[in-house]
């Protein structure tokens, strides 16, 4: 984004442009000597066709670019904010304006005091300790699988609370009652819920997910018999499983325990090429726990 010359006043960025076009999208990052930095993002692109041609936009089509610009902003509030820190030990805050919804937007950027959780053993992490066969424990709470969905979304409220973040929301997942999910720094917490034999709505799985790079405040830890899954190298927690006399199950990206009703999930590899070589940061992207069976 910027050379290692942008610690110099005049590159601190100020503006940030974010744009979808026909055949994609992109953001461009202006500092304050008036310089442009332009970064693709990729993507589809903003124009809708099918079958090789161009047809007249279906009426939901505008809400979905919305959708893909809400996702995209916040994309590359991240990436600024991570490169601010790097050069100026200082995080970037973008206050957006929509120029033309959904597919123009101009962001102002602050700079702020770098958040703590940036400096080891300044914040705690947030836990969420895996217990197979029960469900999980959280900092002020238990998660098991007998939990009603009821009180399910009351613990994930009480998580955002304590998070600083806004309180999970209803999502269809194909094969659910219900699932909903609360945001943990830069990762998310899950919860998918079944109805049971005897008519009442339970936890039926957890889920946990953190992308690579800084965890944000607090971050999202997943720990099982002391092993941090998504924070030791992934070649190391498979092996560490493997001794504590676990047979782990290789499905395409996914690593599964059958024993313990556990998931891991690989990132993509470089270009996107799942379970390649050096994937991302070495490390798993997300942990499911299921109900037993």
């Amino acid at each position: 984004m910027w050379g290692e010359d942008a610690r110099a006043y005049g590159r601190v960025p100020v503006r940030v442009v974010l744009r979808g076009e026909p055949d994609g999208w992109h953001y461009v990052v202006v500092d304050r000597a008036g310089d442009e930095r332009r970064a693709e993002l990729g993507g589809s692109g903003v124009r809708w066709q099918t079958g090789g041609r161009r047809d007249e936009e279906p009426p939901w089509w505008r809400a979905r670019l919305a959708e893909i610009a809400g996702s995209l902003r916040e994309h590359v509030a991240k990436e600024v904010t991570d490169r601010c820190f790097d050069l100026f030990a200082a995080e970037a805050e973008i206050t957006w304006f929509g120029v033309d919804e959904p597919v123009c937007w101009e962001g102002l950027v602050t700079l702020r005091d770098a958040d703590p959780a940036r400096f080891p053993g300044r914040v705690p992490p947030f836990v969420v300790t895996l217990i197979p066969g029960r469900g999980v424990l959280l900092p002020d709470a238990h998660l098991v699988f007998d939990t009603p969905a009821a009180d399910a979304w009351t613990a994930l409220e009480a998580v955002a609370r304590t998070c600083r973040t806004p309180a999970p929301a209803a999502r269809f997942l194909c094969g659910w009652a219900d699932h909903r999910a609360v945001r943990v720094g830069r990762g998310s917490l899950a919860v998918s819920t079944e109805r049971r034999p005897d008519g009442v709505e339970r936890v039926g799985e957890i889920f946990g997910e953190r992308p690579p790079g800084w965890g944000g405040n607090p971050e999202l830890r997943l720990r099982l018999d002391g092993i941090d899954l998504l924070d030791e190298p992934a070649q190391d927690v498979l092996w560490l499983l493997k001794d504590l006399g676990h047979d782990v199950v290789t499905r395409g990206r996914l690593r599964r325990v059958p024993t313990l009703g556990l998931t891991l999930y690989e990132r993509d590899g470089p270009g996107g090429a799942p379970g390649a070589e050096g994937t991302a940061d070495g490390r798993f992207g997300g942990v499911s726990l299921s109900a037993p069976s």
